[in-house]
């Protein structure tokens, strides 16, 4: 008996490790995909704003949770382009979590992915760091929709955080104020097989890419491949 208890219990301590990372390898690649296709999309980011963002966040699956006037729940990753200047080719990706929610983050029952634009060297140092409330934090704001539309408006350059979500098709810009997004440090431990910081992944490039992320990555380096930004 203490035999077979024994190994089972050797057979879970290997399989649960494998089936974790197996876990944040869908979502990588799914983060992947929810990319590609907003960006080949004819109304999608515009090209002017995507050229002057820092990181990327996109977050595959949201759901809706009813707690109060709703709420939300959802895991993705974030990828920013490499060095300390935000200024080299997007690098290795840390898992991200999205929690809360508002009044105005109506999901219904479909699942919604998001994308959200980190604008400004702050709002993605301070993301990497610690949990970040968007809109206290970081100033946030829905992001303008249109592949030629201009990112040069009073909102978008003031943000410091641009946000868009899509469910059944639809693309828009949407606000997330209230919403708070931190590193899942669990899912980095998950997916690198070690304790690692969202900023060494970022800032020290600890880790390589995983292969789950080069569809991800391609296709950040193929739209946009300079960033423009001057910094705020």
């Amino acid at each position: 008996m203490k035999k077979t208890l024994l190994g089972f219990s050797l057979t879970l301590a290997l399989v649960c490790p494998l089936f974790a990372q197996d876990k944040e390898t869908d979502r990588l690649e799914n983060a992947g995909k929810v990319m590609q296709e907003i960006l080949n999309a004819p109304d999608s980011i515009p090209q002017s704003v995507l050229d002057k963002a820092d990181c990327v966040v996109i977050l595959p699956s949201v759901l809706k949770f009813a707690i109060g006037i709703g709420g939300s729940y959802g895991r993705g990753v974030m990828t920013c382009r490499g060095g300390k200047d935000f200024k080299g080719p997007w690098g290795a990706p840390t898992m991200m979590a999205l929690e809360g929610g508002s009044a105005g983050l109506q999901l219904g029952g479909n699942a919604t992915d998001f994308v959200l634009l980190m604008m400004s060297p702050r709002s993605a140092e301070n993301m990497l760091k610690s949990k970040v409330k968007l809109g206290a934090d970081a100033s946030a704001a829905a992001g303008p929709v249109g592949r030629t539309a201009s990112a040069d408006t009073d909102v978008t350059l003031r943000a410091e955080i641009l946000s868009y979500s899509r469910s059944r098709g639809l693309f828009a810009g949407i606000s997330l104020e209230g919403s708070t997004l931190r590193p899942d440090n669990g899912a980095n431990k998950n997916l690198y097989g070690k304790e690692v910081s969202a900023s060494d992944i970022v800032f020290n490039k600890a880790e390589p890419v995983p292969d789950s992320a080069k569809t991800l990555l391609s296709t950040l380096q193929k739209a946009s491949p300079v960033n423009k930004s001057s910094g705020k």
